[in-house]
């Protein structure tokens, strides 16, 4: 019997499947399709790492991540965060209020006037006061779940079991967990710890969690996030894109957008970009319908034709992503007896992966604790104040 069932394969789901097996535990990772399947939310090969936020609470939380993605990478034997630095403008946005929460954990960065924002990134038209942080990138996702995966089979403590779909979760006679699947299969061990990502909710009458503490838990809204992917205009003699593209945040009054180089999947010759929260919200991941809706493609249209010169107002590539989010976009990360739920990242969970793991695999171990922002009894204090 492995000590410990993680269910999900995802970002999460693999990073708190390696961190266990490095602290020796042995566990049995399940997954309903592949690890990085397209129908979750840790698909894909482009996704922003960055520091600026509004909260020193995740900025530090970037910086805590760092080091274990450079870890991740040795490990790997190759990079999965390809610098670009970052860009932030609009009225909402902030960018002044972003550099003062830099400024007060030691990131590098500058604050520039719009003019000069213009000059050295020609690519884009501005809005107000520029953050430009330059320890920011694009990560891969789905070589990083491979990696993590890979890794974590390599301690020879972990063993994958793929298209695997969780239909209970029971508690043991005595002590642990009985997990069955819609066929009949079962496994068993001590703790479990769910990171089901956007299945999460379809589940939760499922596990066998505490009354109190589903009660306690925030709403979810899950939604399917609609991006799109515009050619460059121009290139340098090696078809690299130029001059280079740093990842883009622009929040205003009407637009909250955010945009990056595309990765592997966009043959590396376009900018993604994506209208924050923007998709449809669906009453459940079961309602997935992997199709691009005409009036997400024409917003993203008029964004680039208004916003960013350097790229052609004509998408190339188009693709839909899971968000499940909680009403105050703060992650969900807590334990009630022998169950760990890891879930909601609200949309920036990526750049956190390896440090979500950590946090999962202290809270199933009692190695260490999380945020209180994470625990599901904040969530619903925020909800009632």
């Amino acid at each position: 019997m492995s000590e410990y069932i993680v269910i999900g394969a995802g970002l999460a789901g693999a990073a708190t499947a390696w961190r266990l097996a490095q602290r020796g535990q042995d566990v049995t990772l399940l997954e309903r399709t592949a690890p990085a399947n397209p129908y979750g939310s840790s698909h894909g090969s482009a996704r922003i790492f960055r520091y600026a936020y509004p909260s020193e609470l995740y900025t530090g939380l970037v910086i805590r991540s760092k080091p274990l993605w450079d870890e991740l990478e040795r490990e790997n034997g190759a990079r999965l965060i390809e610098p670009t630095g970052a860009l932030d403008h609009g009225s909402v946005n902030d960018p002044v209020g972003l550099a003062r929460v830099l400024d007060a954990l030691g990131i590098e960065h500058e604050l520039l006037p719009e003019a000069e924002a213009g000059s050295r990134w020609p690519q884009y038209r501005f809005d107000g006061e520029v953050l430009y942080h330059p320890g920011a990138g694009v990560l891969d996702a789905r070589n990083t779940v491979e990696a993590l995966v890979r890794l974590a089979a390599a301690t020879g403590r972990v063993r994958l079991l793929t298209n695997w779909t969780v239909s209970s979760i029971e508690r043991r006679t005595g002590r642990g967990f009985r997990v069955e699947s819609t066929v009949g299969d079962v496994v068993e061990g001590e703790k479990v710890v769910v990171a089901a990502g956007p299945w999460l909710p379809t589940l939760l009458d499922s596990l066998a969690l505490p009354a109190g503490f589903i009660h306690s838990l925030p709403s979810f809204e899950v939604r399917e996030e609609q991006a799109f992917h515009f050619p460059y205009r121009d290139a340098d003699a090696s078809g690299a894109p130029y001059p280079a593209w740093p990842t883009f945040m622009h929040e205003n009054k009407t637009v909250d957008i955010y945009g990056l180089p595309g990765g592997r999947d966009a043959g590396y010759h376009g900018l993604k970009i994506a209208h924050f929260n923007g998709g449809p919200v669906i009453p459940s991941i079961l309602d997935r319908t992997g199709q691009i809706r005409p009036e997400a493609r024409q917003r993203a249209r008029d964004y680039v034709k208004e916003w960013v010169p350097g790229v052609e107002p004509e998408s190339y590539a188009e693709a839909t992503c899971m968000f499940t989010s909680t009403p105050s976009s703060d992650f969900l990360i807590d334990e009630a007896e022998g169950i760990v739920v890891l879930s909601a990242c609200s949309g920036r969970g990526a750049k956190f992966a390896p440090l979500l793991g950590e946090l999962a695999a202290d809270l199933a171990t009692g190695a260490g604790t999380v945020p209180d922002e994470f625990r599901a009894g904040h969530h619903s204090r925020r909800a009632a104040a």
